[in-house]
């Protein structure tokens, strides 16, 4: 199994343990501790070695770029701290608050912040070792080639935090991050679909004894490994019934299991279900999908008015679309064969993304016409999942544009962009092509 995939499939306890190390105050306490413990660890040096080197530095030789150091750092962490924030507010304004997370993950963010936290601390933790005369000749040498190890890592620091402002929290950096998110999700659920479990069984037994949790929200990590481990302990089939995504309260049965578990067992179950007040892009691929949507209805909104923005959306929902089914296309083999889990509802997946920008752009004919043109794409990539559902949705869009347009030659260029059909999967032509099967 790939790195990628699995954290695809990690463990409940490494999904949550990639949560905490995402905060951003995790590396800078990190940084912070390090930077410390080497300020420190120079007051201890001349006890536990000498070294043979004759070499002297005068206290103020190091004194002095401490303070330039420590002056300096907590300026710029002031200053990129603000500069993050104003970040976060533009992306939830322009884009959506929904991903606002992806910007507050960003681990360029995340490393600068916590170099210049812990320079600032380093700074100071030496100032008072030099002004209180804790540093022999040992500890004042290992503090000057410290500095400049930090000096270093400040400077690399900043000019990446330089390149990464030119487009921090802007729309397209947005676009492209959620586009990222959904992409990877929507692969690893390609090439491992239903998080490993096998196919859902048309009936359940109707002896199975359902769990629940007692919290409510989105079903946000299933942990298969530990449900599949634990139902071959009992000797018994679990039923996953909701997935990543779903929206559940404390009375919504999450699974089935065939026999009766004991209350250890039972526990153990339940706990495989993290559940949260917000979505997750990890294993839930519907979600990215559903975010670049609210992007787009944002600029096609009245007070925004930015068609562009939902074209360039567009065009990030159909490789999406791609890369997953680029996935369908790959051999692919349940892991887990004590669990079942239903499968994701192709038609419901362009529902999520196409639906909303079909309606708040029903009277954009630049937006219906790309939305046209999208929908082939994907039938076209997989005509066996995907070829219905986008004509039935294509058809729906046309109807609704219809009502909006109010010039018959926009009405009838958008009627051409619609009249697409689906090639032969025989011959590779299409109805009403030339001999050459070109359009």
């Amino acid at each position: 199994m790939s790195r990628a995939a699995a954290g695809y499939l990690s463990t409940r306890w490494r999904f949550l343990l990639a949560q905490f190390v995402k905060r951003i105050w995790f590396r800078a306490s990190l940084f912070s501790f390090g930077a410390i413990a080497i300020a420190l660890f120079g007051t201890l040096l001349p006890s536990v070695y000498h070294l043979p080197l004759e070499i002297e530095l005068a206290a103020g030789s190091v004194n002095s770029i401490l303070t330039i150091l420590a002056s300096s750092m907590l300026a710029v962490t002031t200053f990129s701290l603000s500069i993050m924030v104003s970040a976060y507010a533009a992306a939830a304004n322009n884009s959506t608050p929904r991903a606002t997370s992806l910007l507050i993950e960003d681990s360029v963010a995340s490393n600068t912040l916590a170099t210049f936290v812990g320079s600032f601390l380093f700074s100071i933790v030496g100032i008072v070792g030099l002004s209180a005369q804790l540093y022999g000749r040992e500890g004042r040498l290992l503090l000057f080639f410290s500095t400049l190890v930090v000096l270093f890592l400040v400077t690399a620091a900043l000019l990446r935090w330089i390149e990464q402002l030119t487009r921090f929290g802007r729309v397209a950096d947005t676009i492209r991050r959620v586009e990222q998110a959904a992409s990877r999700a929507a692969g690893h659920w390609a090439r491992q679909p239903r998080l490993g479990a096998m196919p859902a069984p048309e009936s359940y037994p109707e002896e199975a004894v359902s769990l629940y949790r007692e919290a409510g929200g989105y079903v946000r990590h299933v942990d298969m490994e530990a449900l599949d481990g634990l139902a071959r302990q009992v000797e018994t089939s679990v039923h996953v019934l909701m997935m990543p995504g779903d929206f559940v309260s404390p009375d919504t049965a999450l699974a089935l299991v065939e026999t009766e578990p004991d209350s250890h067992v039972r526990h153990e179950m339940e706990r495989c279900f993290s559940i949260g007040p917000d979505r997750s892009y990890n294993q839930d691929p519907t979600f990215g999908l559903v975010v670049l949507s609210e992007i787009a209805s944002r600029a096609l909104s009245p007070a925004v008015n930015d068609p562009g923005t939902a074209i360039q959306v567009l065009g990030a929902g159909v490789r999406v679309f791609q890369n997953y089914c680029d996935g369908l296309d790959e051999e692919r083999q349940a892991m887990f064969e004590s669990v079942t889990a239903p499968d994701m509802p192709y038609g419901e997946m362009l529902e999520d993304f196409f639906g909303p920008i079909a309606r708040d752009g029903a009277g954009l004919l630049e937006v219906q016409t790309r939305l046209q043109r999208c929908l082939e794409m994907i039938a076209l990539a997989n005509r066996t999942h995907f070829g219905e559902p986008a004509k039935r949705l294509a058809a729906i869009a046309l109807k609704r544009a219809l009502e909006k347009l109010d010039s018959p030659l926009e009405e009838a260029r958008l009627k051409r962009s619609f009249g697409w059909e689906l090639p032969d999967p025989v011959t590779g032509r299409r109805e009403g092509d030339g001999e050459g099967g070109q359009r």
